[in-house]
């Protein structure tokens, strides 16, 4: 009888255990079947087209490995690619800079301080559309304010700004910065506000004036945080699209073409070649995954 009342026990273990799980399946299963269809078919089908021949209307044809064959004597894709890692190297530690210092500044006791902290927010909430325009206009080679003052000054060969092809990445990469330092001072401020004041009031009492307290207690506590800042920053300098498109179009000629830029006009524009858009974003998957990577094994390291 005691079995009995022992196996009755252990099945209504079981069930409430397989009720429990439903229950939680049933919350998970919404998002995890949006991620299935919306991300994880489509990454699948585009590493299997990107060993295909496809324009969207006729059948697909596997070829292998000629796409990548063909990206090596792609004149746009090298300069896409370069563009690409020039672009990422002036943004992120430009906006990594820009950002802390704005948070530190900003984390003090002064007047009007969340107003500020509001104005060094909005570019980033703003309609890139309307940003974008607003900051053509300001940098506008003939009738722009900033070349007007450069002129007041006495400079003469005034720069073209997005219309140049030697400055025209310059401004997509300060208009960048610009944009989304206000984003990642915010999550500087937190990270500031985290750190335990009395580490900076030992080092003060050690007689440590501000640089060495910044240097030796502030920077060594927000190691987490910047390396997420980084992160965040190679990704999405890396896979920047939105900002050449409203800024330069990608000119003047191929100039602020970058890897997304190329892989939208050879998917979407004149003739549709998906296979082949779809090999550059396995270049550019692979490189943002060495990239990250090896940001990862720093880390690691340092710890």
């Amino acid at each position: 009888m005691s079995r009995d009342n022992t196996q009755m026990a252990v099945k209504r273990k079981s069930k409430k255990a397989l009720r429990s799980n439903l229950v939680a399946y049933s919350f998970i299963a919404p998002n995890f079947i949006g991620f299935c269809v919306i991300t994880l078919v489509p990454m699948v089908f585009a590493i299997a087209l990107a060993f295909c021949k496809w324009d969207g209307v006729h059948e697909i044809e596997f070829i292998g490995l000629q796409n990548f064959i063909d990206l090596l004597g792609d004149k746009t894709f090298k300069k896409a690619f370069v563009n690409t890692i020039v672009f990422s190297l002036g943004t992120v530690p430009l906006t990594l800079i820009c950002s802390l210092g704005l948070a530190i500044l900003l984390n003090q006791n002064v007047k009007l301080r969340n107003f500020f902290r509001t104005v060094s927010f909005f570019p980033y909430v703003a309609s890139l559309v309307a940003v974008a325009a607003v900051w053509n206009m300001i940098f506008s080679p003939s009738m722009g304010p900033i070349n007007m003052i450069l002129s007041r000054l006495g400079v003469e060969n005034l720069p073209r700004w997005a219309a140049g092809k030697d400055t025209a990445m310059i401004t997509v990469i300060m208009f960048s910065v610009w944009k989304n330092m206000g984003y990642y001072m915010v999550i500087y401020l937190a990270g500031l506000q985290g750190i335990n004041p009395d580490l900076k009031e030992a080092a003060s009492l050690d007689g440590a004036n501000r640089w060495h307290t910044f240097w030796n207690v502030t920077l060594p506590q927000l190691r987490p945080t910047t390396f997420f800042v980084v992160i965040m920053l190679t990704i999405s300098s890396f896979k920047v699209y939105d900002q050449m498109y409203m800024i330069t179009q990608g000119g003047p000629g191929n100039a602020t073409i970058t890897l997304v830029y190329d892989i939208y006009n050879v998917a979407f524009v004149n003739t549709p070649k998906y296979g082949y858009a779809s090999a550059i974003s396995m270049v550019l998957f692979i490189l943002v995954l060495i990239i990250t990577l090896i940001q990862f094994k720093g880390a690691s390291g340092d710890n």
